[in-house]
């Protein structure tokens, strides 16, 4: 990740290309409300042509790769992604990209990219990139996930809210095994075990995260294990998973489930937490495979119900997507703020990656695009009743 830093990057933000983009992409442009050059914060600032070709021969890569490169500008890039994506450009371009296209369906569809050698590649590639970029972006529990915002006012609190809502969605009890399926950083694990006095054992595909969940959760009844979730045998009296699901694929939902199934005790509760698609695609954005999360696939809901029949019931399902929208532009703050501490050691074609890659994010959940799914799962001999929890 870091050889990002070091690219060469001819930066043009100093002058616009007064140019004509190519007639479909500034129809394209039109339908969503936005102008190549134009006066609106959302409009695309062009400094260099090629920009045009990168996007008709690359579609969402070639666009995203431009960005890193200075090709163009955007005043407000949360608001340009809203708008592109409320008007679904993006399957629109694709179809003057139709054998890159083909070529990322094939690729989805033929291979596991998230296959057990692959697991740990996410973890390189991306959470250990430095804690100390998520440390200046993440609020103090490190939650790198969606907060909930119902009542709070910073992100902190809708941190803070959101752990103690799983907690209480899970029915958690004293001196209860908790298993943590993708523990991140810790923070929930470290929360569940001093304000709700159970046992966790959390698994992470990240050294940099085991470390440092090591380390925070130093003192309580934590371990933290460097592990594939496939490996995964002994049974606990509930299970969560927040935030990973992104990163286990279609082709392994059944095995995911499965793992659950046989970890989680008859009387024991499983919690999802995961982003989740308003259609079921056969393909993810290239540009955020490329540079973000490689391998990565957000699941659609007719996916985990496909995937969930005959082997949980379905206790509640709760959405609250358009919360991910303000959590981003918080981690986008966050980051900015901390940049000049940052700038030395990352370079200034990374910022613009993570600039990139946090607003496009907001605008992807403030479309309606993206949505944020906590869903609770049970066994059918489950003996007691549940009561949803908001």
């Amino acid at each position: 990740m870091l050889r990002i830093a070091n690219a060469d990057l001819s930066l043009h933000s100093d002058r616009t290309v007064q140019s004509v983009p190519p007639a479909i992409l500034g129809e394209l442009a039109a339908e969503a409300g936005v102008r190549f050059n134009g006066d609106a914060p959302w409009d695309i600032q062009v400094h260099d042509e090629r920009v045009y070709a990168r996007i008709l021969n690359q579609g969402s890569l070639g666009f995203g790769e431009a960005y890193m490169d200075g090709l163009w500008d955007c005043d407000q890039l949360d608001a340009l992604f809203h708008r592109l994506l409320d008007a679904e450009i993006d399957e629109k371009i694709d179809q003057w990209t139709r054998l890159r296209l083909l070529g990322e369906i094939l690729r989805h569809s033929l291979f596991n990219l998230q296959s057990s050698s692959r697991a740990f590649q996410v973890g390189e590639h991306h959470y250990d990139i430095g804690n100390d970029v998520f440390e200046a972006m993440l609020d103090p529990s490190m939650s790198y996930s969606c907060g909930y915002w119902k009542e709070a006012t910073n992100l902190a609190q809708a941190q803070f809210d959101k752990l103690d809502l799983i907690c209480r969605k899970l029915e958690l009890q004293p001196g209860e095994r908790l298993l943590e399926i993708g523990c991140g950083w810790g923070g929930l694990a470290h929360f569940a075990a001093k304000h709700y006095g159970v046992e966790v054992v959390g698994i992470t595909v990240s050294k940099e995260q085991m470390q440092f969940a090591q380390t925070r959760c130093d003192g309580l009844p934590v371990t933290i294990k460097l592990m594939d979730y496939r490996d995964l045998s002994e049974q606990y009296d509930k299970v969560v998973s927040v935030g990973m699901f992104e990163h286990v694929g279609p082709k392994n939902y059944s095995a995911y489930f499965d793992v659950v199934q046989r970890t989680l005790k008859n009387d024991g509760l499983f919690l999802l937490h995961t982003i989740g698609g308003n259609i079921t695609s056969p393909k993810t954005d290239s540009w955020i495979d490329k540079y973000i999360f490689p391998n990565g696939k957000i699941p659609s809901a007719k996916e985990i119900t496909a995937s969930v029949e005959r082997r949980f019931v379905i206790e509640d399902w709760h959405n609250f997507g358009s919360d991910y929208d303000r959590t981003l532009m918080a981690w986008w703050g966050n980051f900015d703020r901390a940049w000049p501490n940052l700038a030395e050691k990352y370079g200034k074609r990374f910022y613009r990656m993570w600039k990139y890659y946090l607003l496009m994010c907001a605008g992807f959940f403030r479309s309606g695009q993206g949505q944020l799914w906590q869903i609770v799962l049970g066994n059918r001999q489950r003996p007691s009743i549940y009561r949803s929890v908001r």
